[in-house]
């Protein structure tokens, strides 16, 4: 967790910054600070060896006055209630940055996938589904994929939801193969939105990407095409790291042959293109542009003063703790945060949805220049408000979310 005060108080406090500048009623606020509806199952599941293990898992919804709850699923030994309430929240936060109709959600399943074969993965995810199917639906709740959960995933998901109702329903989760649904673009959408945001900002900065040095901590799904897109339009990624070490090159990491090592090796330490060392150690060597691209937290008040970049693009979500954005500030590091950075993987979520409830389906290149003329619009609409109020990047994205999500609270009123 990013402190001792759990992950949602942190939430909780960057919303208060941003009331700060709203002010508003206070019940509206109250509201805001509260989730609608938070499930806890208890997921069965049988394993290889024919035994059977009980596993925790969670559905968040916390808020759709704008539509739909939206919001991914993860498989990770440290899911908790109190992160994916986190989580939902900001997701919920997020889909009004870029203005999308969804409200937020999220899910997870309190497991270990890295010791778990794809048949037990499959029989947990079916039962996962089977246990929050009560609150889930294409109008009322729509998983996507997230950490340690793919478009395989989803395919289960999609297929236990169906078999469920007696018809296939592709619109009951994005992310999934485009196969059985689908969208095109939707693989890279959270990176490609994230080098759209990096572009402008730097473009605002008046500095090319042109060989700028890049540190990217986390080398999954949106770390590594994060990197590879940043590296084919000409950026310098000198350093990369996962949960185990980090690899290092002054010159340049070559990031296809980094991603081979990777998945051969199981991790990136002993990739003979960089010089091996801890993430701590990569951190404190400068750089232009820092892309933590893993798990909440990763930079705190313990390693935030080693930091030497000009930008900092979110590719997680909350990976900075709210003790090291101040320290940040002070430093004068350009944030874009993960509620408009990485807002492209729901925007593109949201085009899957869209596609699947019409069974229309548009190519990638229309994909793409609709996620960029929305994701550059938010990147627009946030910086106006920073400068507007005087402001970081942070605060003026969630006083942007948050304002668009009480107004449509305000609109509809409490009912009965």
């Amino acid at each position: 967790m990013p402190n001792e005060a759990g992950f949602f108080q942190e939430v909780l406090a960057s919303l208060e910054m941003a009331n700060a500048h709203l002010k508003l009623p206070p019940a509206i606020y109250e509201r805001l600070r509260t989730p609608r509806r938070s499930l806890t199952v208890s997921v069965p599941a049988q394993m290889d060896d024919g035994s059977v293990r009980f596993f925790t898992g969670y559905r968040v919804q916390y808020d759709f006055a704008r539509g739909p709850a939206k919001g991914g699923v993860r498989y990770h030994p440290r899911v908790n209630l109190d992160e994916i309430t986190a989580l939902a929240s900001l997701m919920t936060w997020k889909c009004g940055v870029v203005d999308i109709p969804f409200g937020g959600a999220k899910g997870g399943v309190a497991c270990d996938p890295t010791k778990m074969s794809r048949t037990e993965l499959q029989r947990l995810t079916r039962r996962y589904t089977y246990e929050i199917s009560v609150i889930i639906g294409p109008e009322s709740d729509i998983p996507a994929p997230d950490v340690y959960t793919d478009e395989q995933t989803m395919a289960w998901m999609m297929d236990t939801y169906s078999m469920m109702k007696g018809y296939s329903v592709p619109s009951i989760v994005t992310g999934k193969p485009v196969c059985v649904g689908g969208s095109l673009g939707r693989a890279k959408a959270t990176s490609e939105g994230l080098v759209i945001t990096v572009a402008e900002a730097l473009r605002h900065l008046g500095l090319s990407l042109k060989d700028q040095r890049v540190s990217v901590l986390g080398f999954g799904k949106v770390g590594y095409n994060a990197a590879k897109i940043l590296y084919d339009m000409g950026a310098r990624i000198t350093g990369l790291a996962d949960s185990k070490g980090a690899v290092h090159n002054a010159k340049g990491l070559d990031v296809d042959a980094a991603s081979i090592h990777k998945k051969e090796a199981g991790e990136l330490r002993g990739f003979r293109g960089g010089d091996g060392m801890t993430v701590d150690e990569l951190l404190a060597i400068e750089s232009d542009i820092l892309v933590p691209a893993a798990l909440e937290g990763q930079i705190n008040g313990r390693n935030v003063d080693r930091i030497r970049t000009k930008i900092v693009a979110e590719g997680a979500n909350n990976p900075i703790t709210n003790e090291a954005d101040a320290v940040l500030k002070d430093k004068n590091v350009f944030l874009l945060p993960g509620i408009l950075a990485n807002a492209g993987g729901v925007v593109v979520s949201y085009f899957e949805w869209v596609q699947d409830l019409q069974r229309y389906f548009w190519n990638e290149t229309e994909i793409n220049e609709k996620l960029r003329t929305i994701m550059t619009r938010a990147f627009k609409e946030v910086l106006a408000i920073a400068e507007e109020k005087k402001t970081d990047m942070r605060t003026a994205a969630m006083v942007l979310g948050v304002k668009r999500v009480s107004d449509a609270v305000m609109a509809r009123g409490l009912y009965p």
